[in-house]
Parts: structure tokens; C-alpha cells; sequence
């Protein structure tokens, strides 16, 4: 009760920021971004736009990787219209396909830009039993997956820009406080991630992407501590807002829902103050395998902090990334039940 009080009247925690403030406040503390180069995924609309449209005001070169090009170019049109000098660059990608992603790191690598922020802030929720073109699950193909490539692919590229400009690389995950949600289940549906066994079911799918989301920040923030690069990962909950990734649920049921919940609501320019608080705030230089809400640290559900779960998902993203398109999942299991020991199931 006490944490639902402090969440509507936007009490500040620690950092001195709380659930009312917004992107442009917290980022009044770096007024001067323009020696940074950003990709921000899911910047077209609500959040990602937000965060787009702020680190603009304040400077920094953006990279805006959409599948639909038309929508990017708009969110670019809008960002110039406000900010005469802003520098946005837009590039095809489709997170669900590792061939677009493979193809958007040739393209991006061949603008010779550095790379110091990298926000994976895109999301989908698929209501039906969706297969993407490299046989995984569409939503965990999507949210997860496709960040995890992109993120693997452009990890050296951050490490060498740290290096050369001594700007700290800061790489920022958004999931939801729902990562915890049906946690009995989520082994379950990560040993059947195509749904052979198990009904589909979209809100434990989106769930599972986004404890996946969790444990990929953990473990990568381990890795990087490891190869001793100037480089953090962090993972952010923005808040309950309604954006275009609720669009297809729309009817009653939704409404309804919404409506109850609207004292919850964050405004956009609030969902996306953590995003950007994460990203460039100076308090949050040291911090690495974290998790943040509110624009404050937070405590993660058992299950997103166990770090041989987080090592584990790693090996079998390896796999996913490595299988032939048609049978991916399955290859990728069955790697990860060699790799894996009898005591520790998957």
C-alpha cells in the first residue's frame, strides 16, 4: 500500500526522481549529448519516440532501426521539425528475422559512426500462435531474440567506442515488472518454445520474453565486467502507459481495463523518463546488471536473478542464432540439453 501511495503522488526515491518525472527532466543533467551516437529500436511510436525525440533535444546523433521505413521517416521528420539540427539516421530492420538483423549491423557499420548508447526498446505481443521466418516463436523472437543478436553483433563496436572517446558505452534493456508473472512456468515454456506440447498462451509468451530480457541483461553485464570494457547493461520497467503495442487489443475487455487502471497511467514523457535516466544519467555510471523502475533501482523476482538460469538462456540463444532457419528451435534445444547438466533442468 505504502509503494502505491509513493507511486501516485510521484514520491522521489533515492535518485531524487520518482514515477511523475519525465524524460527531459532527467536528462536536464547531461544538457550536452552531442559527442553521442545512439540506436534506439521501437522509436516510431510511444516510448521509444519519447526517448528518440529527448536525446535529440539534448544533442545526440540517433540511429532509428524500423521495419516499416514510412513510420521511421515520420518520427525523423518530427524530431527535425522541432530540432532544425538534429541528426537522425533511419535504417530498415525487422528484429523477428536475424537475416535483417545481420543486414542492419552491415549497414550501420558502414556509416563509420561509434556507437555509446544502444536502447533495445522495441516490443510485440502476437496474439496468435506466430512463427517468425528463422522458426522461433514470433514474441520471443521479437522482444528477445532479435535484441540479443543485435546486441551481440554490435558489442565490439561499443567496446572500441568507449575506448577511443572515453564516453562510457551504456546498452539499456526495456522489459515490464511482469517478468516475474507465471515464473513456475516459464522453464516450461523455454524447454517448448514453438509450442509442440504446451497451448499457446500470448500473455506467458510476452512474459517469458520479457524475464528473457532480465537474464540476458545479468548475464551480459557479467561478460562485459569479464572482457574489462567501458561498457554497463541495465534493464528498465517505463510504467504502465498505453502505447500502439495494446492497438490489437482493443475492445471492451481493454478499455475496461485501462479505464480502472488509469490512476496508474504514466504519461508517455514519464514511461520513457527511466529509459533515458538509465541511459545517460551520470548516477547510474557504476551500475551494471541492474534493474530500474521509477527511475530508481529495483528488486528484481527471484527467478530474473538466478544467474545459472541467465548463463543457461545465453547457450541457448547461442544455438537459436546458429541453427538453420527451419529448425532452430529445436536444434537449439537440443544443444542446450547437451550443454546443460541433469542436476540443473532446464
Amino acid at each position: 500500500m505504502l509503494e502505491t501511495v509513493k507511486y501516485l503522488l510521484g514520491y522521489a526515491g533515492p535518485s531524487g526522481y520518482g514515477s511523475k518525472t519525465t524524460a527531459e527532466e532527467v536528462t536536464a543533467a547531461c544538457p550536452d549529448l552531442s559527442s553521442v551516437t545512439a540506436i534506439i529500436t521501437g522509436a516510431t511510436s510511444g516510448i521509444g519516440a519519447e526517448t528518440a525525440r529527448v536525446l535529440a533535444m539534448r544533442g545526440a546523433h540517433l540511429v532509428l532501426p524500423a521495419r516499416c521505413l514510412k513510420a521511421a521517416e515520420e518520427t525523423r521528420g518530427r524530431i527535425i521539425a522541432q530540432f532544425p539540427g538534429a541528426k537522425v539516421i533511419v535504417l530498415p530492420l525487422d528484429l523477428s528475422s536475424q537475416a535483417s538483423v545481420r543486414d542492419f549491423v552491415s549497414r550501420f557499420e558502414s556509416l563509420h559512426l561509434p556507437l555509446h548508447l544502444l536502447i533495445n526498446n522495441a516490443g510485440r505481443f502476437s496474439h496468435g500462435h506466430d512463427i517468425s521466418v528463422d522458426g522461433v516463436e514470433m514474441t520471443f523472437a521479437t522482444n528477445y531474440l532479435g535484441h540479443y543478436l543485435l546486441t551481440k553483433l554490435l558489442l565490439e563496436k561499443m567496446a572500441e567506442s568507449a575506448r577511443a572517446s572515453g564516453i562510457q558505452g551504456r546498452i539499456v534493456n526495456v522489459t515490464s515488472n511482469i517478468h516475474g508473472w507465471f515464473s513456475g512456468d516459464a522453464i516450461r515454456y523455454l524447454n517448448d518454445l514453438n509450442r509442440k506440447k504446451t497451448p499457446y498462451d500470448p500473455t506467458r509468451a510476452y512474459t517469458l520474453s520479457k524475464l528473457a530480457n532480465v537474464l540476458h541483461t545479468r548475464e551480459l553485464a557479467e561478460r562485459l565486467k569479464k572482457m574489462g570494457a567501458n561498457v554497463t547493461a541495465n534493464c528498465v520497467h517505463p510504467g504502465v502507459v498505453r502505447t500502439r503495442l495494446t492497438r490489437d487489443r482493443e475492445g471492451f475487455s481493454t478499455d475496461l481495463a485501462f479505464f480502472l487502471a488509469s490512476k496508474l497511467l504514466k504519461t508517455i514523457p514519464q514511461a520513457a523518463a527511466t529509459t533515458c535516466y538509465v541511459a545517460v544519467h551520470p548516477r547510474v555510471a557504476r551500475a551494471s546488471g541492474k534493474y530500474y523502475v521509477d527511475c530508481n533501482e529495483a528488486t528484481l523476482e527471484k527467478l530474473a536473478t538466478d544467474a545459472r538460469e541467465a548463463a543457461r538462456l545465453w547457450l541457448v540463444s547461442e544455438a537459436l542464432i546458429s541453427a538453420p532457419p527451419a529448425t532452430a528451435a529445436g536444434d537449439a534445444l537440443s544443444y542446450r540439453c547437451r550443454l546443460s547438466s541433469s542436476d540443473m533442468p532446464l
